[in-house]
């Protein structure tokens, strides 16, 4: 297990066909299959939106997957924020209207 100081938080706004995919079904497989932590959730304007907190090399290859996403999405767009770790729990589906 990665020590604190090894842990890197990046939040992510996938664009495109991302929404009645599976995305965040995908994603949540994807993100514990690499031992990450976080969250993903669709937006009401069409976007998906995940954190994830985890190693560097582990979360990059994360990013990396949701340029694609699954094999029914078309990913046009992935914006990318760093942001401090916050120390997230076990990677989780978020559903449910947005406030």
């Amino acid at each position: 297990m990665s020590s604190t100081a090894d842990t890197v938080r990046v939040h992510l706004l996938m664009e495109g066909y991302v929404q009645g995919v599976s995305f965040r079904w995908y994603a949540r497989q994807e993100a514990e299959r690499l031992g990450l932590r976080g969250w993903v959730r669709n937006l009401p304007t069409g976007e998906v939106e995940a954190v994830v907190e985890g190693p560097a090399a582990t979360v990059e290859e994360f990013v990396n997957w949701c340029g694609h996403g699954p094999p029914a999405a078309r990913v046009d767009r992935v914006e990318t924020v760093r942001e401090e770790p916050r120390g997230e729990g076990r990677f989780t589906v978020l559903r449910g209207p947005i406030f």
